[in-house]
């Protein structure tokens, strides 16, 4: 078959199906003869109809030989695609029909008018009705019913192709839009070949796997792209529940990709897998849908009767990312000195997300002086690795800094150290080697112990400033559940949105979690015990910092504690302590009258508390339209402590108004 232009083939497509439309229209014409006892030269017109073929193949040749249609069931597909087309043979139909409104053909019609009938073409499995190219009206009898050609194979046959309306909101189709990395264009390459050695059989279901969605899509794109066909998605969220609904789909889908040349792409990271139902008809689905396949899933689904292949898609090597963000940066990338190996170091972006946090960062570039293009680069790969985890987490914006945390130098010192170590993770991991030695134990993991408002969670802040990442607060007492396995998959969904961007985690409440361990009397205790271990093996496997806060450290079992890199003890605050965060729970331009700083240091509370005061003074003297006093904090001092359950005493406050 020679290549020709898209006009050339309409030509001769539409040269094609009137020759079609002719051979009908004479086979009518030839009963019409018959029936009226007259002698007709059709029959020498059909016989050159018959010998006359175009050299290139029009769309009813390739709808013929896909579905393997006979003479018959292609001159009664042309029947009734005539019918739509032609008046002429509408006309011709009613008067065979010996009715005026009876303009559609019936089975009965094609078996006495054209050639080569059998009745086997119109039973349920057979080509035409199973492909649903033709549908019989319902009710009466099936070869006196009207016959009508299904519009989307209909425009087919004209030359026009377009997705099945009824596929469209459930099935869409996806076309390659950028290169991928070489080691995702590899395993793009292994589906290929495995679809180009099962041409002529069945086709093998593919699996592709992995954290990132966006990476698992485009290698699918790649593999059709390969072998010239087009990618469709199908998210199985959205899939019908019905047995019938789920037949409907397949043949639908199976008749649209053997006319566009498609392949389906089933999308379940959205599938909840506690839904049953829908969990059945997936595999149904998966099961018996033919052509080429593919599921894309964070984890392994297992059809149990189908041939599977899995493709697991692993986060990219440094060198990989290291090319894609001098490929997207271009000629900038030779200013930034060391700032690429610092990306790659601390986010782990797929090559989309690389793309496009690079071109958010050029797009910026006026906006920023020369030295500040890094700054545009880190927050805007840190804006790429926002989306998955903002559904799973509360991101708090870290605006405090070391001068606003009031702590004892030992523990400051400690949290420095922590610093450090997100810092220089890569150079002394990778570049110095110590990843090589052991991979156990590469984790950043800290507990932070203390009463409530000691500063815990305002020392995570000043962590997250400091390193310029993203801080998320995750209540652990949120993600435990009382279903076994339940508080795994919690953790498991948080660690693995939060890899690509190396984000702070702040698990809050890990008395929730953690505890002495306990004596092993039933499968709860067991699986406590598993839950525990796992969110410390994944702390201790995350490229981040994570960081548990506990009122209680004395409630945590020694050999957890071992396996936490940091601890830092946060202590109630002393007097001098107390009176330094006085002094800095007042910004510069708040007005202020005769606050004495170290008669509200004899408050008996923690920073937290001491702050909570401080606001609500602000609030009460805005009311009253005066300078901060102290009588405004003694008015919100005695409400803080009713609020805690406290007696406020005379000593505290002796000499406040």
């Amino acid at each position: 078959m020679t290549i020709i232009s898209g006009e050339t083939w309409e030509r001769i497509n539409h040269r094609a199906l009137e020759t079609a439309l002719a051979r009908v229209r004479v086979a009518l014409e030839r009963y019409l003869a018959r029936l009226n006892h007259v002698s007709s030269a059709a029959s020498d017109r059909l016989s050159f109809l018959e010998s006359d073929s175009a050299d290139e193949r029009s769309a009813l040749d390739t709808l013929c030989a896909t579905f393997r249609l006979s003479p018959f069931e292609r001159d009664l597909l042309a029947l009734c695609a005539g019918v739509e087309l032609d008046a002429g043979i509408a006309t011709l139909c009613a008067e065979a029909q010996g009715d005026p409104q009876r303009v559609s053909p019936t089975f009965s019609l094609a078996l006495a008018a054209l050639p080569g009938a059998h009745w086997s073409a119109l039973a349920p499995d057979a080509p035409l009705r199973y492909w649903r190219l033709i549908e019989p009206a319902s009710g009466g009898l099936l070869t006196r019913a009207p016959l009508r050609i299904d519009e989307r194979v209909l425009h087919y046959l004209t030359g026009i192709s377009y997705l099945d309306e009824r596929l469209c909101g459930l099935i869409t189709p996806i076309r390659a839009t950028e290169a991928l990395l070489p080691s995702h264009q590899a395993l793009a390459d292994r589906i290929a070949a495995v679809w180009r050695r099962a041409r002529g059989g069945m086709f093998p279901l593919i699996q592709v796997c992995g954290d990132d969605r966006a990476t698992r899509q485009a290698i699918a794109v790649a593999a059709c792209a390969s072998v010239g066909v087009t990618l469709h998605t199908l998210n199985a969220a959205v899939m019908p529940l019905a047995v019938a609904d789920v037949e409907s789909l397949i043949r639908l889908w199976e008749r649209e990709a053997a006319l566009s040349a498609g392949a389906l792409l089933v999308e379940c990271d959205d599938v909840d897998p506690a839904d049953t139902v829908r969990a059945s008809m997936l595999t149904w689905l998966l099961e018996r849908t033919g052509g080429a396949l593919m599921v894309s899933a964070r984890d392994r689904w297992r059809p149990t009767q189908r041939v599977t292949v899995t493709i697991d898609v692993h986060r990219t090597s440094s060198r990989e990312q290291r090319n894609a963000w001098r490929a997207a940066l271009g000629a900038t990338a030779d200013h930034l000195d060391g700032h690429v190996d610092l990306l790659v170091s601390q986010f782990n972006l797929s090559a989309h997300a690389i793309r496009a946090a690079s071109a958010e960062a050029l797009g910026r570039v006026q906006e920023y002086a020369g030295h500040d293009v890094a700054r545009a680069v880190w927050e805007a790969s840190r804006a790429q690795a926002r989306p998955r985890l903002d559904d799973l987490a509360q991101r708090i914006e870290a605006s405090v800094a070391w001068d606003d945390l009031v702590l004892p130098e030992p523990q400051r010192r400690l949290l420095r150290d922590i610093a450090a170590h997100v810092r220089q993770r890569a150079r002394v991991y990778e570049t110095w080697g110590f990843a090589a030695r052991s991979s156990r134990g590469l984790g950043i993991s800290a507990l932070f112990a203390g009463a409530s408002g000691t500063g815990k969670t305002m020392a995570a802040e000043v962590l997250a400033n400091e390193l310029h990442l993203d801080l998320y607060r995750i209540d652990l007492s949120s993600v435990v559940s009382k279903y076994i396995g339940e508080t795994e998959k919690n953790l498991r969904r948080i660690f693995d949105a939060a890899e690509s961007g190396g984000a702070i985690l702040l698990f809050d409440e890990a008395d929730a979690l953690f505890g002495k361990r306990s004596e092993v009397k039933d499968s709860h205790d067991r699986y406590a015990n598993i839950e525990v271990s796992y969110l410390l093996q994944r702390m201790e496997a995350y490229r981040g910092l994570a960081i548990l806060t506990t009122n209680l450290k004395s409630a945590l079992d020694a050999a957890f504690l071992r396996r936490i890199r940091f601890v830092v003890q946060f202590p109630f605050p002393d007097a001098a302590q107390r009176a330094e965060i006085w002094r800095r729970s007042f910004p510069p331009g708040a007005p202020t009258d005769g606050l004495d700083f170290e008669k509200l240091a004899r408050l008996n509370v923690a920073g937290g508390n001491i702050r909570n005061i401080a606001l609500n003074a602000a609030f009460l003297a805005a009311d009253a339209g005066e300078p901060i006093r102290m009588a405004h904090l003694l008015r919100a001092a005695r409400a803080e402590y009713a609020k805690l359950e406290k007696q406020l005493t005379e000593a505290e406050v002796a000499g406040w108004v």
